[in-house]
C-alpha cells in the first residue's frame, strides 16, 4: 500500500467535531473517521516536537533515541521508518518540518539518511531561514511572507495571511503534486504541516467563521497550582512557556476565548487541505490502496490549568493527539478503538501493513489486530509512556509520565514533588 501520513504540530485531541468538539468544523477529518478507525487514546511520547517525532518515526522511546531536545540532531545509528520503507522499494517524500536537527548555517535542517528523495523542507512559515522551499514557492508567485503578513492583530492572536498563499496550503499542494507524479509506485509522503502551532495567527477566512464569544473558557481552578510542582507555577519566569510569547498572568477572559477561536481557525484550515488532498487521491484513482494517517505530533495546553504552548507538562492536553487511520477494505471502517495506544504503535504497524519485516529494535506495538477488528477495542496496552527531558525551556526539567487506564504519575527526577492523579475521580486532573 502507498502511506499517506498527515502530520500536524501542536494539535490537541478535542479539536475534530465527529470526536465531541461542536463548536468546530471538521468535515474531512470527520470524513476519515466515518471510513476508518480512531484510536480515542493515543499519547506522544514527549510533549514536545523532535523527540516525539523521533520516537514515532523510529519505533522507539525517547530516552532509547537519545533525541530529547527540539533541533537535537538523531544520533546516526537510529533508523526513520522513511529509510526502510525506501530500502524496501518505497519512494518517499516530505512537504513541511522534519525537526530532527538543528540547522546548518541558519539555511535549512542538517539531514541524516533520512530515506526522502523528494524533501520540501519548510520548518516554519517565517521566512528566518531562507533555503526554505515554501519561501521559494511564494517568490514564484510573486509574493513575501513578509508584505503578505500584514493583517491586523492584538497581543495575543493576528490574522495570518491569506489561505491562498499560507504554508499549510503550500504543504496541500506539495502532497498532491507528490501523489499523481508518483502513481503506479508504491510510496510514502509526510504532509508535516506547521499548523495549528502557535503564533496563533489563521488566514482571516478561517478566523472570520469563530466568533470568540462563542468559545468556552480554558479549564481552570483558582489556586490549583498552588501544590504543583515548580515548572508549573505562574510565578515562575517559564511557567507559562512564554520565550516572548505570552503574558498569561495579564490575559482577560477576552483574550482567552480569541485565542480559542484562532486555534480552531487553523485547525479548520487544515482540514480543508486535508479535504483536497482527499480528493486528489480519490481521484487519481489510488485511494483503495492508500493508508491514510491522520495525526499530530503532541497537543497544547491552550490555557487550561493556567498554561499555554507546551513544556515540562504531562496533562491530557498536551500528551493525547488524535490519531486516525483509514484503509479501505483493510481496517474496519467507523471502528473506534478506547485502548491506550503509543505513538511509536505506528512505525511496526506500517511496516507489518506493507509486508516488512519489523526490526527487532523497534519498541512500539502493531496496531494491526485493532485495525482489522480483531482485538478487544476497549483494551491494547497496561500503560503508556511519555518523556520531557530538559527538551526546551527550562533546563533542569527531567520528566517521566506513566498512565495507566484509572490513574497518571509524574516524577521529575532530581526534585521531591512529583504528581498523582485519580483519573478516575478527577479527569480533569485538577488534584
Amino acid at each position: 500500500p502507498n502511506i499517506l501520513w498527515l502530520c500536524t504540530d501542536q494539535q490537541r485531541y478535542d479539536t475534530i467535531r465527529a470526536l465531541g468538539n461542536s463548536l468546530i468544523n471538521t468535515p474531512n477529518i470527520d470524513r476519515l473517521i466515518g471510513e476508518g478507525v480512531t484510536f480515542t487514546r493515543a499519547y506522544c511520547q514527549s510533549p514536545v516536537c523532535t523527540p516525539s517525532r523521533a520516537s514515532f518515526l523510529t519505533g522507539r522511546y525517547p530516552r532509547t533515541t537519545r533525541c530529547r531536545q527540539n533541533g537535537q540532531a538523531l544520533p546516526p545509528d537510529e533508523k526513520l521508518i522513511s529509510r526502510i520503507l525506501a530500502d524496501n522499494g518505497y519512494i518517499c517524500g516530505l512537504a513541511g518540518k522534519l525537526h530532527l536537527a538543528s540547522c546548518s548555517d541558519g539555511k535549512v535542517e542538517t539531514r541524516g539518511d533520512d530515506g526522502y528523495s523528494t524533501f520540501h523542507w519548510s520548518h516554519h512559515p517565517q521566512p528566518d531561514w531562507p533555503e526554505n522551499a515554501y519561501t521559494r514557492w511564494l517568490s514564484e508567485k510573486g509574493q513575501t511572507w513578509e508584505n503578505l503578513y500584514q493583517g491586523p492583530g492584538g497581543d495575543y492572536t493576528k490574522e495570518g495571511i491569506p489561505a491562498e498563499y499560507h504554508q499549510t496550503t503550500w504543504c496541500a499542494e506539495m502532497t498532491i503534486d507528490f501523489l499523481r507524479e508518483n502513481k503506479g509506485q508504491p510510496w510514502m509522503f509526510s504532509f508535516n504541516c506547521f499548523g495549528p502551532h502557535h503564533p496563533f495567527d489563521p488566514p482571516k477566512e478561517f478566523l472570520d467563521r469563530y466568533d470568540p464569544d462563542e468559545m468556552p473558557l480554558p479549564k481552570r481552578r483558582e489556586g490549583e497550582l498552588a501544590n504543583k510542582p515548580e515548572f508549573q507555577q505562574l510565578d515562575s519566569v517559564w511557567a507559562h512557556n512564554t520565550p516572548g510569547y505570552f503574558d498569561v498572568a495579564g490575559m482577560s477572559d477576552r483574550d482567552r476565548r480569541e485565542v480559542t477561536a484562532a486555534y480552531y481557525a487553523m485547525c479548520e484550515h487544515i482540514d480543508h487541505e486535508v479535504g483536497r488532498i482527499l480528493e486528489a487521491l480519490d481521484e487519481s484513482g489510488q485511494r483503495d490502496n492508500t493508508i491514510v494517517i491522520f495525526m499530530s505530533d503532541h497537543g497544547e495546553m491552550l490555557g487550561d490549568h493556567g498554561l499555554y504552548l507546551k513544556g515540562p507538562h504531562f496533562y491530557e492536553e498536551v500528551i493525547r493527539v488524535p490519531l486516525v487511520l483509514r484503509w479501505p477494505d483493510k481496517f474496519v471502517a467507523g471502528h473506534r478503538v478506547d485502548g491506550l495506544v503509543e505513538l511509536l504503535d505506528l512505525a511496526p504497524t506500517l511496516l507489518e501493513c506493507a509486508g516488512i519485516e519489523v526490526p527487532n529494535r523497534m519498541q512500539g506495538r502493531s496496531l494491526r489486530s485493532q485495525l482489522n477488528g480483531e482485538e478487544d477495542p476497549v483494551k491494547f496496552r497496561d500503560f503508556v509512556f511519555s518523556e520531557y527531558y530538559n527538551s526546551w525551556t527550562h533546563a533542569n526539567a527531567y520528566g517521566t509520565m506513566l498512565r495507566t487506564e484509572t490513574e497518571k504519575i509524574v516524577v521529575y527526577h532530581g526534585t521531591e514533588e512529583g504528581e498523582l492523579y485519580d483519573l478516575a475521580a478527577d479527569p480533569d486532573e485538577f488534584e
